[in-house]
């Protein structure tokens, strides 16, 4: 068995993020870190994030920084991955590409303790970088320019030290003098050599000083001093000249100024009223901004509040550091603070934002300083603070992020074409049920009702250097509805347009002019009002029009094609006639190349099953370049060009092409390649859109002509980063649709469906889920579908939080608090409710994270959820300290109360200093009120955690710890019928099929049971003889499982075909019973058939096809909020092709961060029959020379292989 692996969506988490002009000039730019991927974002105009490049690195990302060059105009980004090696990228803004600078060796590649990689400083004139290790080493490595101004790097300098642990490091801003790099160190030889732990509790962190000697090239300890222990963060401080130097370190509770030679200046940090005493306030995150006259820093607590800090200082000498509440937004991963006014906050779970601000905090409101700590017999005298809502920030944009995923099921819940991905993601007050569908989301502008029911609609410009449209025009059966464009759309009737017929097309003609090609004739309207009227010949009638801004051609009903061309002076003139064989059913001009008068090519669909190419040159005018025969009659015709590009988009150079696309009648989109010379087709593809015919219509999409096929559902056809991507839209089905443009939307779509006139934008392109969100209350665990009653049943937990009661009662307490002015806001709270978050809500959740509360505090609730409309039908709070962790429906023998709904909980869990619960506990539910709500029939106590339930043969097996149980139902409790204790730690996942079991365990892979129901046994009669820390299980056939490891690991286990068949046959069960067990297992071993290494922890895995008659794959969701898919070949000759393909992009196109791929997808165990998509989907974006070589060795042309990638794309998503 071999699988392609493909990422349907990247990763939605962040890991680290900064900000910079990396594009050079102005420009203010985010480079993000997510996990395994690299993106490039920038703010728009209008304050929308738009993702300008994403590059798939084959590593991780641990660290990111940004440094210029002194003088220089843009940021370089220095890359600290898992590849043992240092990278230093640019942004090529020509190509839209990184370059990879320079790539140094230094250590072994994975994530190891004392390989560098895990921090970065950069030295804030950017001379220097340190590169640092979570243990012992730390490299420097001095950078500089050569005499062409070309980034030099040196050989690296050591800094290390043995037995030290390093917590945070960053540059000291020295000015010219030489670079100085602060370490938070904490020295473990002592507490090594002592095993009473006496040395241990006695361990000191230390602030150190290196100095990097620049005239002796070599790194020195210069300075190293006691710090607070539970310092966590270093924030380097603007110096030479523009501060006071120096470092601030930011520890639990405190904020504390240090520098050499200078006494330390500490602050508390202010925390919130409701804290309980016993938790400290920690840092984690900080950014700093920098004006011409002054700078500040912003520093974010893990509860999610943001504190300005401002140092009062002369010259060097610091006089007093404060600190102030500025506001209250999610936990972030990292901030940014761009010079165009605003802040980036990539979340640690849940959506990011970009806020602009209002303000800079100047206003009075909670402060703290060093001058008035106040010291007491405890320590140092606590500030308090209420949260409040935004003051100084507004939020303008946020990106979707779906990490992590804790649970996903596919499923076709509302009968639509393809199944929708339900997702369970967040955590905490973020948590959410989010439903994919395939598709873009488009928002809509407007919709009106039309006086009947309208045929098509075109819009249209006055001239051709018109930024907007001027007219809408609508057309029905019998007439013809001209809307004009400005502040509001509404009816004219002095277009100079007649109204009294259907139009046939309508269009900017000339420079200055329009056409209106009705039945009988067309109809020329001049600049000046003047009307030109060509009459058709006899009874004849128009059938079809093709036409762009200089040439027109009609058919008239029998197959004659009059071709008309727009002279000097504007006129339209008749310059040829032609008869075809038969009815044209459809046609189109190609669009008129740059600096030429005409377009050589128009495209006939005949209803004879043929596409003709007919040239319209005056040489040879209407003859017959080439002939495609097609699987069905064409129904609609579109020629889209693809413009000659440099270093386009994709970093390639391409030639200028012509794409000829067909829609079938039989719901097929056939696309082939047109050659701009001969006019001669080849390299055709095919994909089913739907089950009606596609209409083609060319729109603009970020100012290119892209497609728009209008099937059984709206698709897109666009290219993006280098890729032609053609994607369904999440819309209803259009009949006619149009390029639209007005001041209020610059770039939308005028469509007609029905009765009503819909104006509606794309959003995100290059996207290929939308999403639809329904917040819950606590963390997601596990849900179960109800497939028949089209119901979701989700269990929720959370720990160290309070209940939704005590959560309303705290928060009145804080809202009046917040009204009677303490925080010395007396303003209304209302000013500031964001867009539209919560304007009733005094303080959202989402927003202000949980009250705290002590750790070993449960709270739960299983919530029954109809996901059409989002409404929670029934929600139970667990009480007295129980959590829910797993869940399952099951029917037992008796029939008497149906489908029933098991609940595994354990009440008062603990997870420190060891695991340790008050006991655990099974509930059964009944559905009531047709299954919106649930009533309790018992609950049965046992031993451990119930992490998982499986119904079988009408019975309940349960996990319990290292036990298999399965039971029966009693009147009061559930009833023991049989067990098995010798799995070996803790069962995590149980699957059932006919009478075999498969049992994951937590720490050591899959075990294959069987269930004798003569002798009420449950046996093991196969493990596997790896360890695997299972996170996701998967049942594919009985012989075969999926499954998922905490290292990102994904695998197959298969148990030998005759050892399965011996099994099965034996009639006694004797086989099974006496068997010796090998290695203390089972007697049997599965094999490991496929083994691939994803790279982030997969969560889940779903077997399930994701387009309406396709095959199926399996589908995964991870941590960091991607999904991915692994796809079986059906033919031997693909496995060949595509291993091929991937071997040449190993050998010619490199990871970006310097790992090596083989070595990568290896990372644990070897890879085994997987070939990598993502790789493989790296071929578009390589040089034109590189792709034909690559292409060459291959036996193909580069046509070939994109055509492959396109098929086995379309085959899973």
């Amino acid at each position: 068995m071999y699988l392609y692996n493909l990422t349907l969506q990247q990763p939605t988490g962040i890991i680290c993020a900064i900000n910079g002009s990396f594009s050079g000039g102005k420009s203010q730019e985010i480079v993000v870190a997510r996990g395994k991927v690299l993106d490039l974002l920038r703010p728009d105009d209008n304050g929308r994030i738009q993702t300008i490049l994403s590059v798939e690195i084959f590593g991780a990302i641990r660290s990111l920084a940004q440094f210029r060059l002194t003088g220089a105009q843009k940021d370089y980004i220095v890359v600290g991955s898992d590849s043992g090696r240092i990278v230093i990228l640019d942004y090529n803004k020509e190509k839209n590409v990184f370059d990879k600078i320079h790539q140094e060796t230094f250590g072994k590649s994975g994530c190891r303790r004392i390989v560098p990689g895990q921090y970065l400083a950069i030295d804030p004139k950017g001379r220097a970088v340190m590169i640092g290790a979570c243990e012992k080493q730390k490299l420097v490595y001095v950078l500089n320019r050569d005499t062409a101004a070309r980034l030099t790097i040196s050989s690296p300098l050591e800094a290390h030290k043995s037995h030290t642990l390093v917590y945070s490091i960053c540059g000291v801003d020295c000015g010219f003098e030489n670079p100085i790099f602060a370490a938070i160190e904490l020295d473990y030889s002592e507490a090594d050599l002592d095993s009473t732990g006496q040395a241990a509790s006695e361990a000191q962190k230390h602030l150190t000083f290196y100095e990097l000697d620049l005239g002796l090239n070599h790194v020195s300890r210069k300075w190293s001093e006691q710090v607070d222990n539970g310092a966590n963060l270093l924030v380097t401080v603007p110096g030479g000249g523009d501060g006071p130097s120096g470092v601030l370190v930011c520890a639990e509770n405190f904020v504390i100024y240090k520098n050499q030679g200078h006494q330390e200046v500490r602050a508390v940090i202010p925390r919130r009223a409701d804290l309980p005493i016993e938790r400290g306030v920690l840092i984690v995150s900080a950014a700093m901004h920098k004006l011409k006259s002054m700078f500040f820093f912003l520093l974010q607590t893990e509860y999610g509040d943001i504190f300005k800090v401002t140092l009062e200082h002369d010259g060097d000498r610091v006089s007093e550091l404060k600190i102030k509440y500025f506001d209250t937004i999610p936990v972030t991963a990292s901030m940014c603070v761009l010079k165009s006014g605003f802040l980036f906050a990539a979340s640690e779970f849940g959506n990011h934002a970009l806020y602009q601000f209002k303000a800079i905090g100047d206003d009075d409101d909670v402060e703290v300083s060093s001058a008035t700590l106040e010291e007491t017999r405890d320590g140092f005298k606590p500030v308090y603070f209420r949260p409040r809502r935004l003051k100084n920030l507004v939020r303008i944009d946020q990106v979707e992020s779906l990490m992590p995923i804790m649970d996903m099921k596919v499923s076709n819940l509302f009968e639509e074409e393809t199944p929708q991905i339900f997702t369970l993601c967040g955590r905490g007050p973020r948590s959410s049920l989010r439903i994919l569908r395939t598709g873009l989301a488009v928002s809509e502008m407007a919709v009106s009702r039309l006086p009947g029911i309208p045929s098509a609609v075109w819009t249209v410009k006055k001239n051709v250097i018109d930024e907007f449209d001027a007219y809408i025009v609508v057309s029905f059966t019998n007439a013809t509805l001209v809307l004009s464009i400005g502040e509001t759309v509404e009816e004219v009737s002095d277009s100079g347009f007649l109204d009294t017929t259907p139009s046939l097309a309508v269009s900017l003609i000339g420079d200055d002019s329009l056409m209106q090609v009705h039945p009988n004739g067309i109809r020329h309207i001049r600049e000046d009002g003047r009307i030109n009227e060509w009459r058709t010949p006899g009874k004849r009638t128009i059938a079809k029009v093709g036409y762009n801004r200089l040439q027109v051609v009609i058919a008239l009903s029998g197959g004659e094609l009059i071709y008309f061309e727009v002279d000097v002076t504007g006129q339209l003139m008749e310059v040829e006639k032609h008869e075809m064989s038969g009815d044209v059913a459809c046609l189109d001009i190609a669009p008129v190349p740059e600096g030429r008068q005409r377009s050589r090519f128009l495209a006939v669909g005949s209803y004879d099953k043929t596409i003709r190419i007919l040239s319209l040159d005056p040489d040879d005018c209407m003859q017959a370049l080439s002939v495609q025969s097609v699987s069905s009659a064409p129904e609609s015709l579109l020629f889209l060009e693809v413009q000659a590009s440099v270093g386009g988009e994709d970093g390639a150079d391409h030639p200028a092409s012509l794409f000829l696309n067909a829609g079938l009648q039989n719901g097929v989109l056939f696309r082939t390649v047109v050659d701009m010379v001969t006019g001669q087709i080849s390299d055709s593809r095919s994909r089913f859109l739907g089950l009606r015919a596609p209409k083609l219509f060319p729109i603009i999409v970020r100012g290119k002509r892209a497609m728009l096929c209008l099937s059984s559902r709206p698709w897109l056809g666009y290219i993006h980063q280098g890729h032609f991507l053609l994607t369904p839209l999440s819309y209803e089905t259009l009949e006619y649709a149009a390029s639209f443009s007005s001041d209020q939307c610059v770039e939308g779509v005028v469509s007609v469906a029905g009765e009503a006139l819909r104006i509606f934008t794309v959003e995100r392109l290059g996207e290929t889920f939308n999403e639809t969100v329904i917040p819950l209350r606590y963390t997601p665990r596990k849900f179960v579908l109800q497939p028949k009653r089209k119901l979701l049943v989700i269990v929720e937990s959370d720990q160290g939080a309070l209940t939704a009661e005590e959560r309303e009662t705290a928060r009145k307490e804080c809202f009046e608090a917040a009204q009677a002015g303490e925080n010395g806001t007396g303003s209304d709270p209302m000013e500031n409710g964001g867009e539209d978050e919560d304007k009733d809500d005094a303080l959202s959740d989402e927003h202000y994270g949980y009250p705290k509360t002590e750790s070993d505090k449960w709270v739960s609730c299983i919530r029954v959820l109809d996901p059409r409309t989002g409404n929670t039908t029934c929600l139970l709070e667990l009480q007295e300290n129980e959590a829910a962790f797993s869940i399952c429906t099951v029917n037992f023998h008796d029939k008497e109360y149906g489908t029933l709904l098991a609940v595994g909980t354990a009440k008062g869990l603990q997870f420190l200093p060891k695991r340790s619960l008050a006991a655990g506990y099974i509930h059964i539910y009944r559905f009531v009120e047709d299954g919106r709500s649930l009533e309790l029939l018992h609950k049965t106590q046992v031993e451990g955690v119930p992490l998982a339930l499986c119904q079988f043969q009408g019975r309940l097996l349960a996990g319990i710890g290292p036990v298999l149980r399965l039971y029966d139902l009693g009147k009061r409790r559930l009833l023991r019928k049989c067990e098995n204790k010798l799995f070996p730690n803790t069962i995590v996942s149980i699957h059932a099929y006919r009478d075999r079991i498969y049992v994951g365990d937590m720490q050591e892979s899959f075990h294959y049971c069987k269930y004798r129901r003569d002798e009420n046994q449950l046996y093991i009669f196969a493990d596997d003889c790896v360890p695997r820390w299972l996170t996701a299980s998967y049942h594919i056939d009985f012989d075969t499982m999926a499954g998922a490891d905490k290292f990102g690991n994904v695998y197959f286990v298969r148990l030998a075909q005759d050892v399965s068949d011996e099994i099965e046959e034996d009639p006694t069960g004797g086989r099974i019973k006496w068997e010796q067990g090998k290695l203390n297992g089972a007697p049997n071993k599965v094999e490991e058939i496929v083994q691939f290494h994803v790279g982030d922890l997969i969560t889940s895995l779903q077997k399930a096809s994701l387009i309406p008659g396709g095959g199926e794959c399996i589908v995964y969701g991870t941590a960091m909020g991607s999904i991915g898919a692994l796809h079986a070949f059906t033919s031997r000759d693909d496995v060949d092709f595509f291993s091929h393909l991937e071997m040449h992009l190993r050998q010619d196109h490199p990871p970006l961060c310097g790992r090596d791929h083989m070595a990568y997808r290896s990372a644990y165990f070897p890879v085994k029959d997987v070939i990598d998509g993502d790789l493989c989907e790296q071929y578009p974006t390589l040089p034109m020379d590189l792709q034909r070589k690559i292409a060459d060795e291959l036996d193909r042309t580069p046509g070939e292989i994109l055509k492959k990638l396109e098929e086995v794309r379309n085959k899973i998503i």
